[in-house]
């Protein structure tokens, strides 16, 4: 394996805190983050990283593949882009990686199977959701308060609509804290390695759109009841007739607070809002 400070020395480059580059150098985390998507039997042949920086896991990755398998790593730094050609110029010539050079919101992505990533954590979030209804496996670190927020569960402090949000797409689960150590510059906050296995969730809804947009807005007032989230968010939700869908919810459901209900009673809700009322399109 290419040693991370050797990688980092000859790219010239230092991490940058101001543009969330934070280069990962602890040979034993990045040893384990690729057993992760292994543990689930995944199918590896196109792994996707978002973020490569100076290489160190996308030479982990090449190495869990047979010769067919492919990396795609995608990298929005020029330099760094530039530098991840010229130091795997072998594995590419090979076909056995390709580097696009962009931001991961903005390119195509190809057809991967799985993705393994330390992600930028300033558009993490982001990042996270367009990845999510690709339905792959997903192995991607964050900050620790961001990953304990997305396996939360109903009543603890941390749930809220990242957990709602998240859960809906996967299973998802913390399966490794990252000291801040493990990095060069050190971030401000440890770092969390969250693991996410794609599954229908145990609802239905008509509407992905509208469910997750009247998640969200019924969590800007998570210290009101449901009948008050309902009436009040409504230019979130783009519920155009909110007394009707409090007339026709169920009281138990009404005397609720959004951080008590789980991802289910949220998609019944949404469905019967939906059923009930008229549906602009919200903020």
């Amino acid at each position: 394996m290419r040693d991370p400070d050797g990688l980092i020395a000859r790219a010239g480059v230092r991490g940058d805190p101001d543009r969330d580059q934070h280069f990962l150098v602890d040979d034993r985390v990045l040893d384990r983050l690729p057993t992760y998507v292994a543990e689930i039997d995944a199918d590896t042949s196109h792994l996707l990283e978002i973020g490569g920086g100076t290489g160190a896991l996308t030479d982990r990755l090449l190495a869990m593949g047979d010769e067919d398998d492919e990396v795609t790593v995608v990298e929005r730094d020029r330099d760094l882009a530039a530098f991840l050609r010229e130091e795997f110029a072998d594995e590419i010539d090979a076909g056995q990686l390709t580097v696009i050079e962009g931001d991961a919101l903005e390119v195509a992505l190809p057809d991967f199977t799985a993705s393994v990533s330390n992600l930028p954590y300033g558009v993490s979030s982001e990042i996270t959701f367009r990845l999510l209804p690709e339905k792959r496996p997903l192995v991607l670190m964050f900050q620790q308060e961001f990953a304990e927020r997305m396996v939360a569960e109903p009543g603890t402090p941390e749930y809220g609509r990242l957990s709602v949000s998240t859960q809906h797409y996967a299973d998802a689960e913390l399966v490794e804290s990252i000291p801040k150590e493990a990095f060069s510059p050190p971030p401000a906050v440890r770092s969390a390695v969250v693991r996410l296995v794609p599954r229908d969730p145990d609802y239905a809804v008509d509407d992905e759109e509208f469910f997750l947009r009247f998640v969200k807005a019924l969590f800007t007032q998570r210290r009101k009841t449901i009948r008050n989230g309902i009436r009040n968010t409504a230019h979130i939700s783009g519920l155009e007739e909110p007394d009707a869908v409090v007339e026709a919810a169920d009281e138990e459901i009404l005397q609720k607070r959004a951080g008590a209900m789980a991802p289910a009673e949220f998609a019944a809700l949404a469905q019967l809002a939906a059923d009930v009322s008229a549906v602009g399109e919200g903020q």
